[in-house]
């Protein structure tokens, strides 16, 4: 049996109603009595949250800055690797083909049992307990946390992005050009190996074209990094 008194030691909060927890660590495989709507309400409290941090934390930003520093943040990707720190794979309750498929490897299972663990301890405590818990697992992010990526024209990040993911550069393909010579109108393809259906941009100038077909791309990302 695992010993939940190390989880909630390496947490850093102990409940006093352990049922609360296992249910948090359940997954939907192991039956109808599973962690999705801690989740649910984990995944609002953590946007919340991390929303008033920033907003503190970095007076002088505009939203759209903000909102991609949260994004970064609240990405699944990032909630899988907190998982991992806390080795929650290895306190997983999961139904024995998601088990034996490796769902306690999976990110999105693992990012959505972290929501769940703290709309667990909401439940329990309240406001104030879940925001000092979900500061305290994100305290280093935070504190390391940097504007000047986000600054970045959106062209140099989507090829930093894909670079990352040791991905092709994107190709940005001239779709159309309309209007009199002082006065076009340019149409830009962004493809990527992302996406099925590159998204389209059109601007004054081809390069700014590209730099809206580019924030596109990026906007389609951090969704899908979200989800």
């Amino acid at each position: 049996m695992p010993d939940y008194n190390r989880l909630q030691r390496q947490l850093g909060y102990q409940f006093s109603d352990d049922s609360l927890l296992k249910l948090a660590l359940t997954h939907c495989s192991y039956g109808s009595e599973n962690n999705e709507r801690l989740e649910f309400l984990g995944d609002a409290l953590l946007n919340s949250t991390i929303a008033q941090q920033l907003f503190s934390q970095f007076p002088d930003e505009k939203e759209g800055i903000l909102s991609r520093l949260r994004a970064s943040l609240v990405k699944g990707e990032t909630l899988a690797d907190i998982a991992r720190e806390f080795s929650l794979s290895d306190y997983l309750i999961m139904g024995e083909g998601e088990l034996k498929s490796g769902g306690f490897r999976r990110d999105s299972i693992l990012a959505d049992t972290v929501e769940a663990i703290i709309g667990a301890l909401f439940v329990e405590s309240g406001m104030e307990e879940c925001q000092n818990f979900i500061q305290r697992i994100f305290k280093e992010r935070l504190e390391t946390l940097s504007v000047d990526k986000y600054l970045k024209d959106p062209k140099t990040r989507l090829q930093e992005v894909l670079q990352a993911r040791q991905l092709p550069l994107p190709n940005y393909i001239i779709v159309n050009v309309e209007g009199q010579s002082h006065q076009q109108e340019f149409m830009v393809r962004c493809d990527t190996a992302l996406l099925k259906e590159s998204p389209i941009a059109s601007a004054s100038s081809r390069r700014q074209a590209e730099k809206l077909a580019a924030a596109k791309v990026l906007e389609w990302i951090e969704e899908k990094d979200n989800d």
